[in-house]
């Protein structure tokens, strides 16, 4: 049920209730580990990049795609680098601090939005978060709060944010898929749990897509990061 419940919400941050997007990464870290549950979650975030790029492909901004997607890839690379270095036993506590650290961007993102409209457009700052969001989606699948404070920072309107964020997380997946398969990350075993899980990831869009204009989406979540904190103040103490 906990695993179905995390695709649920992982369909639901694809149709734009971006808050859940931590969601996933904690349930599939306490049910399979926090290394091998990143090859788990990452074909079933493929199904959901493909719905959303299916749906608001229009809504694309390339400009902003072609600068973030090759220090995107570079962190990817970097983050691959790590998953290397770093023992099982400090794996969990690793994930926990980014799930940590990304809830409270969340909570900035979502608080003082302004804030981060006042960041200069700049080089350094594309290249910045884009190796910051490359690295943690190798490491943890959890990329969303990055590239939703890069999007407030450049002033894009909501149905570009989801499209922009629809093409670049596609590429970026397909794009871990060799490695996460060279880790011994993904497997029949884990296609057979991601082909069990797929209905909950359908499930997940529709309800996203019917919630979306129902729902304050603030205080959706605003629950969802108290969770997501709370959740990984437990992977860090173990």
């Amino acid at each position: 049920m906990l695993a179905f419940a995390g695709a649920f919400g992982m369909g639901m941050s694809k149709a734009g209730f971006s808050g859940v997007g931590l969601l996933h990464v904690v349930v599939f870290a306490f049910l399979f580990g926090a290394r091998d549950s990143t090859g788990i979650v990452l074909p079933m975030l493929l199904v959901g990049d493909i719905y959303a790029v299916s749906t608001f492909w229009r809504h694309a901004r390339w400009e902003y795609l072609r600068r973030m997607l090759p220090p995107a890839l570079l962190g990817v690379f970097l983050g691959a680098v790590v998953m290397t270095r770093v023992s099982d036993a400090a794996y969990k506590p690793l994930i926990g601090w980014i799930i940590f650290v990304l809830t409270g961007m969340q909570i900035v993102r979502v608080t003082w939005p302004r804030a981060f409209g006042r960041v200069p457009h700049h080089t350094g700052f594309t290249w910045g978060m884009g190796l910051l969001a490359g690295a943690t989606t190798m490491l943890a699948n959890a990329a969303g709060p990055i590239m939703g404070l890069y999007a407030l920072a450049i002033g894009l309107p909501k149905y570009e944010l989801v499209g922009t964020n629809a093409w670049f997380f596609l590429t970026v997946n397909l794009f871990k898929l060799p490695f996460s398969a060279r880790f011994g990350l993904i497997g029949p075993g884990t296609l057979l749990i991601n082909l069990a899980l797929v209905p909950a990831i359908g499930a997940g869009m529709l309800a996203g897509r019917w919630l979306i204009g129902r729902v304050p989406q603030r205080l959706f979540d605003g629950l969802l990061l108290v969770f997501a904190g709370v959740a990984a103040m437990r992977l860090i103490l173990g």
